[in-house]
C-alpha cells in the first residue's frame, strides 16, 4: 500500500467541520477544538473489538468509510495490536479509498494509533506463537528482558519497529497522534516508579525525535486504570509526572498533548473522583487534564455494548445514544471512541451528531 503524506491541520479540520455544518446541517457544537487548534468531531471511531478474520476486516473498513464519508466523524482511533494488526490495515484501506476518490483530504482527518503491546501479525505466514521470537527477538529488535507481563514493552528499538509497521499498515507516512498503549498500567507495578519514569523519558525522547522528523504531530498516553485510581492506590500514576518528563525532554513546546481513558455511565470516575493532585488539591482527572492543557479521548462509552441494552431516554434518544451523549457531553472530553460495525449501529450512533451535546448543567444532572 503506498504511503500517503501529511497530517491533520487547523485549516483542514476546520474545513471539514464547516462543510459538515453547512451541508449536513450539523450543530457547530458537534465539533471541539483540540490541541494544535484542530477541529475534531465529538464522536470518534474506535476499532478495538472483533475477530482477526476477513469478514471483520470488511466490517471495520466499511465502518471507517461510512463514518468518515458521512461528514460526522473525523477522528479515527486504532492500535497495532488490535485484531493482530488487521484493524490498522482495515482503516488504511478505507482511508486510501476515500483519499483516492477525493471524498476526504488527509489534512481533514485526525488519525491516532498506539504501540506497546506485543502485536503478532495474524496475516503472516509465521505462526502467532513464534512471531514475536522470530520477527523481533532474533533480529535484536526486542530484548526479552524488556517484556513485561509477557505482553508489553516500551524499549526504544521496539517502539521504533512497531511505529514503522503501524505506518505501513495504515498506508500513511505520518500519524496525528501516537499513544504509548497502557504503559503505566502494564509497567508501573512491575518495575516501580523510578524505573518506569526512566523508561518513559527514553520513550518520550524517541517520540520527540519522530515529531521533529514530521512522522507524528503529537503523542500521548492511552490508559486504563492508572489515572483514575486515587493517589496511594496500587497502580496510580500522577499525570504531573508525565508532564514533567515531557517538559524535560521537549521543553514547553513538547508534544505530549493527549490522554485516553475509560469513561461512561458506569465508569464516571474521570469526572467525579479526585484522583490527580494539583498543588495541595486532589481533583478529578478531567480537571487535571484541563489544567495541563491536554486533550482527552475516552474509551468504552457503551461498556462493550452493555449500556446499549437499557430503555430509551426521555428525550427520544436510544439507550446507546444516551450513553454516547453522556460521554461526549462531559466538560473536557473531546470525543468518546465508538466501535461500530453493523449498519444498524452505524446509523444509530452517527445520527447523534445532529443533536447538540448536553449543557454542563444537564451533564451534571446525569452524574447522580
Amino acid at each position: 500500500m503506498p504511503q500517503i503524506v501529511g497530517l491533520s491541520t487547523s485549516e483542514g479540520t476546520r474545513r471539514f467541520a464547516e462543510r459538515a455544518v453547512r451541508e449536513r446541517k450539523l450543530p457547530a457544537a458537534h465539533f471541539r477544538t483540540a490541541p494544535g487548534d484542530l477541529s475534531v468531531s465529538s464522536l470518534g471511531l474506535g476499532t478495538y473489538i472483533g475477530a482477526p478474520d476477513g469478514p471483520t476486516d470488511l466490517a471495520v473498513e466499511h465502518a471507517a468509510t461510512v463514518s468518515l464519508s458521512s461528514g460526522r466523524v473525523n477522528v479515527v482511533d486504532t492500535a497495532i495490536n488490535y485484531r493482530y494488526q488487521r484493524a490498522e490495515r482495515s482503516v488504511g484501506r478505507a482511508l486510501a479509498r476515500l483519499f483516492d476518490r477525493s471524498e476526504l483530504r488527509r489534512d481533514e482527518v485526525f488519525i491516532a494509533t498506539k504501540v506497546g503491546y506485543l502485536a503478532p501479525d495474524s496475516e503472516s505466514t509465521r505462526p502467532l506463537a513464534s512471531w514475536v521470537s522470530e520477527e523481533l527477538v532474533r533480529p535484536g529488535i526486542l530484548d526479552p528482558k524488556d517484556i513485561v507481563r509477557d505482553s508489553h514493552a516500551m524499549s526504544v528499538p521496539y517502539l521504533e519497529d512497531q511505529f514503522r509497521r503501524s505506518r505501513q499498515n495504515l498506508g500513511l507516512d505520518s500519524v496525528d497522534l501516537l499513544y504509548l498503549h497502557n504503559a503505566p498500567d502494564a509497567q508501573l507495578t512491575e518495575v516501580g516508579l523510578p524505573e518506569f519514569l526512566r523508561r518513559l523519558e527514553a520513550a518520550f525522547n524517541f517520540l520527540e525525535a519522530e515529531r521533529a522528523a514530521g512522522r507524528i504531530h503529537f503523542y500521548g498516553l492511552a490508559t486504563w486504570d492508572c489515572l483514575r485510581v486515587p493517589p496511594g492506590a496500587e497502580g496510580h500514576f500522577a499525570l504531573s509526572d508525565a508532564v514533567r518528563v515531557a517538559e524535560r525532554v521537549g521543553g514547553s513546546d513538547h508534544g505530549f498533548r493527549f490522554v485516553q481513558f475509560p469513561f461512561n455511565l458506569s465508569m464516571p470516575e474521570a469526572a467525579t473522583w479526585p484522583t490527580q493532585v494539583l498543588g495541595k488539591r486532589a481533583v478529578p482527572l478531567f480537571e487535571a487534564t484541563s489544567h495541563f492543557g491536554l486533550g482527552c479521548f475516552t474509551s468504552v462509552p457503551l461498556l462493550q455494548g452493555q449500556l446499549s441494552r437499557g430503555r430509551s431516554h426521555r428525550d427520544g434518544l436510544s439507550a446507546a445514544q444516551t450513553a454516547l451523549q453522556f460521554a461526549r457531553s462531559a466538560p473536557g472530553n473531546l470525543a468518546p471512541l465508538i466501535g461500530q460495525k453493523t449498519a444498524e449501529h452505524l446509523s444509530e450512533n452517527l445520527a447523534l451528531a445532529s443533536t447538540p451535546p448536553w449543557s454542563p448543567e444537564a451533564f451534571r444532572a446525569h452524574l447522580t
